[in-house]
């Protein structure tokens, strides 16, 4: 399969080394604005730079594109990938709004195209382990379901372009963005959400339109209930991680970033002491909790190859756009509650 990206920064990086990475995959082209100042490391040195995105997608060879612009700029280049006939590959969210994602997967739909989102801290043995769990029952009933991602960035960071922070290009502050990972684990481990009341502010920037602090509360389809936090404005000298956290009636477990902080069941199996063994930790820096350039690219190489198998085999994706759509459908109704100052909203 040949690779294609749209974008340029350190996500378009990002996606270049997860692709140099796979087998049985190459890195063709990338279709950046900015010309060949996207390559000003060298990072795509050997691969075709255009400045056009119809002579991008032009080329016949071309088989999937990655999308790596500001994620209110995700939906032009896709669609217009899908068209030209191309599978897509995007990096989260899929669109800043269920409106634009679901004419999205329409695209898709009609073109018999891949449609696909880039949501990759779902990619680590943790986090297969923990689904796996879950879905053996081995929690009992879910009572408790919440998600922390308790992150920093400094002023800089949102004056280093102009989208950052702003509802048109960012689609909202550290829920839409920073949080979103943790979000989409939150429902692929404990299910749909019934309903929400949040909060927002904006306690620690200037020159943003978004929130740099929310909490919400949830009532989840199955009863449980939980909490969800995101922050940008939580200093740390080493960043605290993202944290997913799962309680039922025969079991608990906490997930910090890819290894766990508890592991504990009423049932005790011949595996739990393996998985304590390997996949277990104490207090660690968050995983991009400071720096999102601190990052690494091998969760997003097991995300794209399990694209790519998912295209080779002519199925679905797990990653697939309308999974991915449920974690953006939380948000809006997050900053729906918010705005109407905490009310209940239904989902």
């Amino acid at each position: 399969m040949n690779f294609g990206i749209v974008g340029a920064g350190s996500i378009a990086r990002t996606h270049a080394a997860a692709i140099r990475g796979m087998e049985g995959c190459s890195l063709r082209s990338l279709c950046s604005s900015r010309g060949e100042a996207a390559n000003a490391a060298g990072e795509f040195d050997g691969v075709a730079i255009h400045r056009d995105l119809d002579s991008f997608l032009a080329d016949p060879e071309l088989d999937i594109v990655t999308i790596a612009t500001p994620s209110g700029a995700h939906f032009e280049p896709a669609v217009a990938a899908l068209r030209a006939g191309k599978h897509v590959l995007c990096e989260k969210p899929l669109e800043i709004t269920c409106e634009r994602i679901d004419r999205m997967i329409a695209v898709a739909r009609e073109s018999g195209r891949t449609l696909a989102a880039i949501l990759n801290r779902r990619f680590h043995p943790a986090m297969d382990a923990f689904h796996q769990a879950v879905g053996q029952g081995r929690l009992g009933r879910l009572t408790s379901a919440s998600c922390y991602v308790k992150w920093f960035r400094d002023q800089a960071y949102y004056d280093s372009a102009a989208w950052r922070g702003t509802w048109a290009l960012d689609g909202g502050g550290a829920l839409m963005n920073q949080g979103i990972h943790a979000v989409d684990a939150l429902l692929h481990l404990a299910g749909p959400v019934k309903s929400v009341t949040a909060s927002t502010a904006c306690l620690a920037h200037e020159r943003i339109e978004v929130e740099d602090c929310v909490v919400a509360t949830l009532e989840f389809e199955n009863g449980a209930r939980g909490v969800i936090e995101a922050s940008t404005c939580a200093w740390s000298s080493q960043g605290h991680p993202a944290r997913i956290q799962l309680c039922g009636t025969r079991g608990s477990v906490f997930l910090a970033d890819e290894a766990f902080e508890v592991w504990d069941f009423a049932d005790e199996r011949p595996e739990d002491q393996t998985i304590r063994r390997t996949l277990m930790h104490g207090a660690a820096a968050g995983l991009g909790a400071n720096d999102p350039k601190a990052i690494g690219c091998l969760q997003h190489r097991r995300n794209f190859e399990e694209v790519v198998r998912a295209i080779r085999d002519g199925r679905e994706p797990t990653v697939s756009a309308a999974g991915s759509r449920k974690a953006v459908r939380l948000i809006e109704a997050v900053y729906q509650s918010a705005r109407g100052g905490g009310v209940r909203v239904d989902l």
